[in-house]
């Protein structure tokens, strides 16, 4: 499956945010945001801070959203036309997907310190669900699955770093106890990733 391999400091700095796409990183001083701000990345970067169209708002949110998530455009699409068909809000359903990835799941609760790292576990096996290896990082998870490591994953450096300091973070719609999880629920707007404005996402894709 294609992924992107580039730089990712420039992916947050592109959409003037962090992504928090590597990790520990980008809690400490290290992290460009914090060093240089939020300049979008090339020669003339400082010179790009144009006003946006109303097009150019809905474009960058919906990729913004989709490099924080680390999805591809097929996907994300996909993933829009099947929240369209729910009756509920199409941008909650749309955030609640991405958010009920097995991969974002990993990363919530605190086991992998990226979401990058977190799809590497699942897609090498080290992840089960219900106590079953499954590789497939964009798996939906329901409520009262029970998601756990491999004993060999414990011993990788970037899952064992801060291990119980990540734990504090856990959102309250999962619960977690050491390198087990579960999913007591599917999480409320509130409790989502914030910074995304949903609707211009589906301003965007509505044209």
């Amino acid at each position: 499956m294609a992924r992107y391999t580039g730089p990712k400091c420039k992916r947050c700095r592109r959409e003037g945010a962090k992504l928090f796409l590597k990790g520990d990183r980008c809690y400490n001083a290290k992290c460009p945001i914090e060093r240089k701000g939020a300049v979008p990345p090339g020669q003339h970067g400082a010179r790009s801070f144009r006003k946006l169209s109303e097009y150019g708002q809905q474009l960058r949110e919906k990729q913004k959203a989709k490099r924080l998530y680390g999805v591809l455009e097929g996907q994300f699409r996909n993933y829009y036309k099947k929240a369209s068909l729910s009756r509920a809000s199409t941008g909650e359903v749309l955030l609640r997907l991405l958010e009920s990835r097995l991969d974002n799941v990993v990363y919530r609760m605190g086991i992998a310190p990226s979401r990058s790292i977190a799809r590497q576990l699942v897609s090498h096996g080290n992840v089960l669900i219900d106590g079953k290896k499954t590789t497939i990082a964009s798996y939906q998870i329901k409520p009262g699955q029970v998601i756990s490591l491999k004993n060999k994953a414990l011993e990788i450096p970037a899952v064992k770093k801060d291990f119980s300091e990540r734990a504090k973070k856990v959102p309250s719609w999962l619960d977690r106890k050491g390198p087990v999880g579960k999913v007591t629920r599917l999480p409320e707007k509130e409790e989502m990733e914030t910074g995304i404005n949903e609707q211009l996402i589906v301003e965007y894709y509505s044209k």
